[in-house]
């Protein structure tokens, strides 16, 4: 098991907490919450040790499209970088529903 953590500047706040994805066999659950800091801090748990490189360059690539203001926790369980993207997609277009 490793944990990493990330931070990438924001400008916008979050609306709401958004919650998607499962922690299953090759797929990944993402928790996204307002924070009230200029940044977003992602922490990210996965079962797969060493792919450090490829988890920041996967949120590299997400962050130059996000600017939101928000937690992000990532508990993933072996995720292809495409999972990834769109469990992040799905988060965010979650956190932005103006629906109650």
């Amino acid at each position: 098991m490793e944990s990493m953590r990330y931070e990438y500047p924001a400008t916008r706040p979050v609306k709401r907490r958004a919650h998607v994805g499962v922690v299953g066999s090759g797929d990944l659950e993402v928790l996204l919450s307002p924070s009230g800091a200029p940044h977003a801090e992602v922490i990210i748990r996965t079962s797969v040790d060493g792919y450090g490189h490829v988890w920041k360059s996967v949120l590299d690539r997400f962050f130059t499209r996000y600017d939101g203001a928000a937690k992000i926790e990532l508990n993933d369980f072996g995720a292809t970088p495409g999972v990834v993207m769109l469990r992040l997609a799905e988060a965010v277009e979650a956190s932005e529903d103006d629906a109650p």
